[in-house]
């Protein structure tokens, strides 16, 4: 039996009996209903009314290639056949894991040559604070374990991505979190930056809270800094061009390690592999999942860099942890072929030197001026909006997030889905979106926010 013998209402409350959903209100969901999305192709998504909906989050921030892709299912189906499964354990491992590091290993920054796998950026994020502070340990300083992070950054759900993030309500649900972990402010100019501070200045001073927690700290006592080189989940922050450098000189000065989470910004979204590529970051661990398979199947990789690894290596002894699913056939064949397929149709190239630049100016042009629109900024395909009561003062809409809110109810009306974090829009579109679709994706961007400033202003 299939879900088209079911009516919308009969799953609705299929779904409100049984199926507990991420980053949810259960008792407002539960009394609207979720929206069932059943099929997608290219750029589009559908919900079982048929309506066409432009998916502006690439699922959630995930399918660069977009949706409806058969070399994928086939390359799952293949896999299948032969082998669905079997573990990295035991001194084991399968083909696909093995030849989708190798090609990791290729387009990753130079250092980078070793790879461990999960499921998710959760885990990768919880591997990489093991792995660190195991580094650590093993070259004799296991006092080294304290690891600096940035207020709104996000780093996973679980225990330790939730302590390694700066998300203050997944804090206040944690009940604990893990130990030795501070947070400092972010590279976010827009609320941030001070009169008259130039761009560059901010980004040193943003820096800056880094060495400042260090020293405080102690640096035999700092394990790492781990930071997304632009913050997505917490409002596609994207710091000034000085800040990246400067982390790296204190990081090198105090023998802090870098850890870099590009489980967002991986797999062409900034106009090269990764970011570190496109901001010129040599990070000692790397996070990366979502684009990794297009979001068509479950798969993580941290990479490792080589410093990290020969300690690892070299001074022996078991590291203990893992998971099921580490390298799973499956998925890692999946990996495989859509990285083929990326590098097959130029989608990064194109990003970089076409759609990017197109996306940043069309934002700009149409968006940037209306009444509701305080700011838009962009990075390769990741983008923002951020929506004001008055952009002269940036004085924002009460209750917080309220206003945003409101856009993306109108944004999703109107055929177009978006993603409202506090009072940011935010969009990371799939790389497969040309100039006609970008010009698509504004349009229904205005019309969300004219339908937003009426039923503002008829609120008073």
């Amino acid at each position: 039996m299939t879900y088209q013998n079911f009516s919308l209402a009969q799953l609705q409350a299929i779904d409100g009996a049984h199926h507990l959903h991420p980053f949810t209100d259960h008792k407002d969901l539960r009394a609207a209903g979720a929206r069932m999305i059943t099929y997608a192709k290219g750029p589009f998504i559908y919900d079982s009314e048929g309506n066409e909906i432009l998916d502006g989050m690439a699922g959630l921030w995930c399918v660069n290639i977009g949706y409806g892709r058969d070399e994928l299912a086939e390359a799952a189906y293949a896999q299948m056949k032969e082998l669905p499964y079997y573990n990295s354990f035991f001194r084991c491992s399968t083909p696909t894991p093995v030849l989708l590091s190798q090609k990791l290993a290729e387009i990753s920054p130079p250092n980078l040559n070793q790879v461990f796998y999960g499921s998710s950026g959760s885990e990768a994020n919880d591997t990489a604070l093991r792995l660190v502070r195991h580094y650590w340990a093993l070259e004799g300083k296991p006092q080294k374990n304290r690891v600096i992070s940035r207020q709104s950054a996000y780093h996973g759900s679980t225990i330790a991505g939730t302590s390694l993030g700066g998300m203050n309500a997944m804090h206040g649900q944690l009940y604990g979190a893990v130990p030795n972990i501070a947070h400092v402010m972010m590279p976010y100019a827009y609320e941030l930056q001070h009169a008259g501070e130039s761009d560059h200045d901010f980004g040193l001073r943003a820096a800056k809270a880094v060495e400042d927690e260090i020293l405080r700290a102690g640096a035999d006592n700092v394990a790492a800094f781990i930071g997304e080189p632009v913050q997505g989940a917490g409002g596609v922050k994207i710091p000034p061009a000085s800040y990246w450098p400067e982390i790296q000189r204190i990081c090198r000065k105090y023998d802090v390690l870098l850890m870099l989470d590009e489980v967002i910004t991986g797999y062409g979204r900034t106009g090269e592999w990764f970011a570190a590529q496109s901001m010129g970051i040599e990070p000692d661990t790397m996070t990366t999942a979502k684009a990794l398979t297009s979001g068509y199947q479950p798969l993580s990789a941290l990479f490792v860099s080589d410093r990290v690894a020969s300690t690892i290596v070299e001074k022996g002894g078991e590291f203990f942890h893992g998971y099921t699913y580490s390298g799973h056939p499956v998925a890692c064949a999946v990996a495989l072929k859509n990285l083929e397929i990326i590098e097959r149709e130029g989608m990064i190239e194109r990003v970089r030197d076409e759609t990017g630049p197109y996306f940043a100016a069309a934002l700009k042009e149409r968006i940037a001026g209306h009444d509701l629109v305080g700011e838009v900024r962009s990075f390769g395909f990741l983008g923002a909006i951020e929506i004001v009561k008055d952009k002269a003062t940036k004085e924002r809409f009460a209750p917080a997030g309220s206003a945003a809110t409101l856009v993306r109810d109108h944004a999703i009306a109107n055929g177009m889905m978006l993603r409202a974090t506090g009072d940011t829009m935010i969009l990371s579109p799939p790389l497969i979106w040309t100039k006609e679709i970008i010009d698509m994706a504004c349009e229904r961007i205005v019309k969300a926010l004219d339908a937003a400033k009426e039923d503002l202003a008829k609120a008073g």
